[in-house]
């Protein structure tokens, strides 16, 4: 396996860096998008995601990575060996990386019928596709915004249910299909249908970075990468082992998490004050601050949790005219958070259901348009 650009060596691009790493903890969330100029740093995150993720666990022969100590989640072919009394053995694989390719047909996305098994030996078979390739792992797509619109919409579903069912020329299967979906695109060159973009739970705009310092620091580690990529790598190989210890650690947190009617009441009372439409946002929220309370070691959230997760989850969400760029002032987005934490614990003493937003309170909603873009919450 061709060694991979360390994650942890990455310079700046907090940002990317925390979007990335809340999917790779609760990779239910529903896909990272990555916005930005060419040269940015895009797919190096993703591959360097992939290779950061833990070793998996899987059903030895099982061409659909399924998990040995879920049965409740195997594939079709998995339940059959069992029901027929196979025992099944676990070995360990590393997490896969895919790169879907935007001529790939939905036919190679998510399986069909095994032509060769159906011409040689006269049986329906099911031939797995990329759905099939990246599940527990990484699913990177570069140019989004020129994948055909169904495409992405088929993507998007099953990074949300985590399953993929196929019903196709006589073929019946269904399989796992959990996997960190990542999409990057170059604003410049087209962008998503608004129903699209809304459906990536989180988005990120990345810009190369200005200080001088860092652009430095950036040379230096590539140029030493190239030169000695195992040495660079070994170099990187006790943060990387130590950040992809937390991720193993999140994962198990995650369940245990807890959030209060108060954490509930703020996040729906942040995105009414932003004028936010549909309940998508509220739901992306709060999984992403359990995400990051998760990978912080808490078993609870805080309003720092919140902020980071909305910093991610409300931009491409605000109402905007066509061809306006929408940024978020990180301060108006602190102030709102303020005020609906303070509401929601008002409601709270008071033993009251959240009032309906008035027109009134919507006009007073922070509105985009900021120059100023979202800066890393630490």
């Amino acid at each position: 396996m061709p060694i991979v650009y360390p994650f942890t060596a990455i310079v700046g691009q907090e940002d990317l860096k925390r979007a990335l790493l809340l999917s790779a903890v609760d990779p239910g969330l529903g896909g990272v998008l990555i916005r930005g100029e060419r040269g940015s740093g895009k797919s190096t995150a993703a591959r360097a995601l992939a290779a950061l993720l833990p070793p998996l666990r899987v059903v030895r022969g099982c061409r659909f990575h399924c998990d040995p100590d879920r049965p409740e989640t195997w594939c079709t072919e998995c339940q059959a060996r069992a029901a027929q009394g196979e025992t099944l053995t676990a070995e360990e694989i590393p997490a896969p990386f895919v790169n879907l390719p935007l001529a790939a047909t939905e036919e190679r996305v998510v399986g069909t019928l095994d032509i060769e098994q159906a011409l040689q030996a006269g049986r329906r078979q099911f031939q797995p596709g990329l759905l099939a390739a990246a599940h527990r792992g990484v699913l990177y797509i570069d140019e989004v915004n020129l994948l055909e619109d169904h495409l992405v919409d088929l993507l998007l579903d099953v990074a949300a249910m985590g399953i993929n069912y196929v019903e196709r020329e006589g073929v019946s299967f269904q399989h796992p299909a959990r996997f960190v979906l990542v999409g990057s695109m170059n604003p410049e060159e087209g962008d998503l249908r608004p129903q699209l973009l809304d459906r990536f739970a989180l988005v990120v705009d990345v810009r190369g970075v200005s200080n001088p310092l860092l652009r430095a620091q950036i040379m230096e580690r590539h140029l030493a990468f190239e030169q000695d990529p195992a040495g660079f790598y070994a170099e990187w190989a006790p943060r990387e082992q130590a950040l992809r210890a937390r991720i193993e650690a999140a994962r198990r947190r995650l369940a245990q998490v807890r959030y209060s009617e108060e954490d509930l009441l703020t996040i729906a009372g942040l995105t009414t004050r932003f004028g936010v439409e549909g309940h998508r946002a509220d739901l992306v929220i709060l999984r992403a601050a359990r995400a990051q309370a998760a990978l912080e070691g808490r078993d609870s959230l805080t309003a720092d949790d919140i902020l980071a997760a909305a910093a991610l989850a409300l931009p491409h969400r605000l109402k905007r005219d066509p061809l306006e760029t929408v940024t978020l002032d990180f301060q108006a987005l602190q102030e709102a958070l303020a005020q609906a934490r303070e509401q929601s614990a008002r409601w709270q003493r008071l033993g009251q259901k959240q009032p309906a937003a008035s027109e009134e309170a919507a006009k007073k909603a922070p509105r985009a348009g900021s120059p100023r873009a979202i800066p890393p919450t630490a």
